[in-house]
């Protein structure tokens, strides 16, 4: 039922994305500032970079809810690793939470440092599934260079939201 609804709206998460992560990060955090030109909640490059980022890891974690996603992301943890399963929906979960937190004022910075966190720890992940040649909803992961970009943006981000002044 979810994954017939995120395809209702054309989010077809475990195809091809409709929109890449990073493209998703600056699109949401330019049109964020623009609202902000009229809204007083997102008036400034920093209220916009923390609802771009949520965005993305919004768009992440909602890959969970989809049984053929979670699949494949539960290949994408390392062997060696327990619990597979409880790992993706554990991360998932803290995406969701961070997420949330990125929108509150008074919790994001303590939120963005979660999320870049977060971030680090999955990269075994990654660079697991690039070596092992895993493929992705049939289509093989993200180059591991191309990946490794991807999260420094997203730690890079997480860390403006922290350091960068309000």
């Amino acid at each position: 039922m979810v994954e017939w609804a995120l395809e209702l709206v054309g989010v077809k998460i475990g195809a091809i994305m409709p929109v890449p992560l990073p493209v998703l990060l600056i699109g949401i955090t330019v049109v964020t500032r623009l609202v902000g030109l009229a809204v007083p909640g997102f008036d400034t490059w920093h209220d916009a970079l923390r609802a771009g980022v949520a965005a993305v890891y919004l768009l992440a974690s909602s890959g969970r809810l989809i049984p053929r996603v979670r699949r494949d992301l539960v290949r994408m943890v390392p062997p060696g690793l327990p619990r597979p399963d409880l790992l993706v929906a554990g991360t998932g979960i803290l995406e969701v939470a961070g997420a949330i937190g990125l929108l509150v004022p008074a919790t994001a910075p303590a939120a963005a440092i979660c999320l870049g966190l977060l971030t680090l720890a999955m990269t075994p992940a990654n660079i697991s599934a690039a070596r092992r040649g895993l493929d992705f909803a049939g289509t093989p992961v993200t180059p591991l260079g191309r990946r490794l970009a991807e999260q420094a943006l997203y730690v890079g981000a997480c860390a403006a939201i922290v350091w960068l002044p309000c």
